[in-house]
């Protein structure tokens, strides 16, 4: 069994409301498309069940109390260099927002796009 290839990272994670826009477009789309423009590795979108933020509003995805403002949290992760020279394409779209970067290893498995041979 070979040991895997890991290579440092930054993993920037981006909170915003399930129903903030950007010219009528979900912020969280035009944060993943941009991404993918600027070229880097990929981009998750995860959506929440509870939570709350500035407003101290609780939104939950509970039956009773239907909510249209659940949390979501954008994920991207690739080399410090690339993720921290994309931050300058979402400052216009994350004023407000809670916005985190968070050293990591990037597993490369062989096979996996990306690798170097």
């Amino acid at each position: 069994m070979t040991t895997p290839v890991t290579e440092p990272g930054l993993r920037l994670t981006v909170l915003v409301g399930e129903s903030d826009s950007w010219h009528h477009r979900p912020v969280y789309t035009e944060i993943v498309h941009r991404a993918h423009a600027a070229g880097l590795s990929g981009a998750s979108v995860f959506r929440g069940i509870e939570g709350f933020g500035a407003s101290s509003m609780i939104h939950t995805q509970r039956l009773l109390s239907l909510s249209e403002d659940l949390p979501v949290a954008v994920v991207i992760v690739d080399a410090e260099e690339a993720v921290r020279a994309f931050l300058p394409e979402i400052a216009e779209l994350t004023h407000g927002c809670p916005v985190t970067l968070d050293a990591c290893e990037i597993v490369r498995s062989p096979g996996i796009q990306g690798e170097q041979e």
